[in-house]
């Protein structure tokens, strides 16, 4: 078994922020739709079509990461579902810091017995100090009480299925032999099933809306496959637990595109936030 590095280094941290700008991306042009369950749909589809069109030539993934391929696709339909939800019930600003930074909490509880790795106190300090500011963005008044309680119920719900997938993907990733290989097909086997359950819910709504939305689907699939190929590819060459908490700086660039293209603002509370996530990325640098 390959022995990682008990941090992080400088390229793999700058790869996984380029990751989290491409994640913050497809977020945001999901919550601009105005059909979010079918907009999932989209951008599953376009990855899949993304992922056949390079999977074949990469090395194939090993025998022993097609269990984990399989069940990671399996959760990823949860995963839509609550996303979708969440973006219904909630504004992004709310709903995608406590999803995104509830995440790397559970990751890295669950990743010392996972993969037998225990972070160091700087290490821990720089987790706490980015989930902390992370979900300081959500920190909101309430003007829909409902809506509110939905919102937040998708989010947390959606929280506990991205750490499970997180661990999902690490082990076959690692288990592979080719985690960017991996990263393909399983985004193949995702963009079938999701297709599948799209169809049962919506019917030929769904092919209708691929067609006259190719483009959306098209910028949402590079930037999907692309945020998640650095992600996984990262987890072979660093803690699991660092590599999901950095991802989740995507935060940021949400609330810098929300302020600077969705009208929002850039608070005091807002740039808190962003001064105790850099904290934690130089403790993690330390």
């Amino acid at each position: 078994m390959e022995i990682l590095p008990a941090g992080i280094s400088l390229p793999v941290t700058l790869a996984v922020l380029g990751g989290a700008m491409l994640h913050a991306g497809w977020n945001t042009m999901l919550k601009s739709s105005a059909d979010k369950q079918l907009d999932t749909v989209a951008i599953a589809v376009g990855a899949g079509i993304a992922g056949l069109a390079v999977a074949p030539f990469l090395d194939r993934p090993s025998v022993e990461s097609l269990p984990w391929l399989a069940v990671s696709s399996l959760v990823h339909i949860l995963y839509f579902v609550l996303l979708a939800g969440a973006y219904k019930w909630g504004d992004i600003s709310f709903t995608y810091p406590i999803m995104r930074g509830g995440g790397p909490v559970m990751v890295a509880v669950a990743g010392a017995a996972a993969f037998g790795e225990v972070l160091t106190w700087a290490q821990t300090a720089g987790v706490t100090f980015i989930c902390a500011g992370i979900l300081s963005f959500a920190i909101v008044r309430a003007a829909d009480p409902r809506a509110f309680r939905k919102a937040l119920g998708f989010a947390l719900g959606n929280a506990a299925v991205i750490a499970a997938y997180t661990l999902i993907d690490a082990k076959g990733a690692r288990a592979s032999g080719s985690p960017v290989a991996y990263t393909m097909w399983f985004f193949v086997a995702n963009g079938a099933v999701i297709y599948l359950y799209g169809g049962l819910r919506r019917g030929a709504e769904v092919p209708r809306y691929l067609a006259a939305n190719w483009k959306r689907m098209a910028v949402g699939a590079v930037c999907t496959t692309g945020s998640y190929a650095i992600a996984l590819w990262a987890m072979t060459r660093a803690p699991v637990a660092l590599v999901a908490c950095l991802r989740e700086t995507s935060v940021i660039f949400v609330a810098l595109i929300g302020a600077f293209f969705l009208g929002e603002r850039f608070t005091g509370r807002r740039a808190f936030a962003t001064f105790c996530v850099l904290a934690g990325l130089v403790a993690l640098r330390l």
